[in-house]
């Protein structure tokens, strides 16, 4: 019976994804017809266009940390690598803008496709990339939510859209992260560090007084 009725269920529970994602869709972008949401949802959409937030974040990040540089400088690399991998997916997949009902989206987009979110996904990857990195673990979370967020209250993504978006940019961060050594814990000057400790006093060494 399942077997027998399985392609017909399947294609029951997409369509009623695809209305849902609709009606969610039309819902959030309702919240875009208060003016000062509107301003906020427009600044988010263009400043995270191309991840231009995101890579002048990390590029600033690595100017002003020294100490940690090339973490700043891998999370970067990592924020550009899921942008563009997203940016294939797009093209891959050609799923059509959503078109609500009601006043046009407030901003205007660069391609005709909507899946995935490449501000998701560049989004997520930061958050991810540089959420360890102090201070930006306060602020890049947040600040990655809100622009997923805007994308739908502007009307420009559904859902889905979004979701996808974060979860690549997300596992693109935590996978080419992996291999990333953390900086040695930096003590106050003049005060020896623990790798310095170490190689001091190897293991198995005398120390002579």
């Amino acid at each position: 019976m399942f077997l027998r009725d399985g392609p017909r269920t399947v294609h029951a529970l997409r369509a009623r994804a695809r209305r849902a994602d609709r009606v969610l869709a039309a819902a959030l972008r309702e919240c875009g017809a208060d003016a000062g949401i509107a301003a906020v949802t427009r600044g988010l959409s263009h400043s995270g266009e191309h991840a231009a937030l995101w890579l002048a974040a990390g590029l600033t990040g690595a100017a002003t940390d020294p100490a940690r540089r090339s973490r700043w400088l891998r999370g970067t690399a990592l924020v550009a690598l899921a942008h563009l991998t997203a940016m294939g997916v797009k093209r891959a997949v050609r799923r059509p803008r959503p078109g609500l009902p009601g006043p046009p989206p407030l901003v205007g987009t660069v391609g005709r496709h909507s899946f995935p979110s490449c501000h998701a996904t560049s989004a997520a990857a930061a958050a991810v990339a540089f959420g360890a990195l102090p201070p930006a673990g306060r602020w890049a979370p947040p600040l990655a939510a809100a622009v997923c967020v805007s994308r739908l209250v502007a009307g420009v993504h559904y859902p889905s859209d979004v979701a996808a978006g974060a979860a690549l940019g997300a596992l693109t961060a935590r996978l080419g992260g992996r291999g990333a050594r953390p900086a040695a814990r930096e003590g106050p000057p003049g005060l020896p560090t623990a790798a310095s400790a170490r190689s001091a006093h190897p293991p198995g060494g005398h120390r002579h007084g």
